[in-house]
């Protein structure tokens, strides 16, 4: 499954009277919130229990949908944003991850 199919597919749970600004406030609100169940899963670590791996995929693809509807809302594909991030990925580790080059960054590279 490519990260367009993913979108399409994703969006079909889209409400069809959701606006570009209620897509917007939804997923972004989303991605927070699911980004601290999967926070959530870890804490858990602090109080003895072990990942439960089941549950932190399903969180991930929550998360995952979010950023879906994201690139729905402004009309990106999911695809190039991918693209684009290991396009910038590459620009700064060329030869894989340096802690040397991550603290040395150029301005421009956000």
């Amino acid at each position: 499954m490519t990260g367009n199919d993913y979108q399409i597919l994703a969006g079909r749970t889209i409400p069809e009277n959701a606006t570009q600004e209620s897509m917007i406030q939804h997923a972004v609100f989303g991605l927070c919130s699911e980004a601290g169940e999967v926070a959530g899963i870890f804490q858990k670590v602090y109080q003895g229990h072990d990942i439960d791996r089941e549950h932190l995929k399903k969180e991930m693809g929550d998360c995952l949908w979010m950023l879906a509807e994201l690139c729905t809302a402004y009309d990106f594909d999911l695809n190039e944003i991918m693209e684009l991030n290991i396009e910038k990925l590459r620009k700064r580790y060329p030869d894989g991850f340096s802690a040397d080059r991550s603290l040395h960054r150029s301005e421009k590279d956000i």
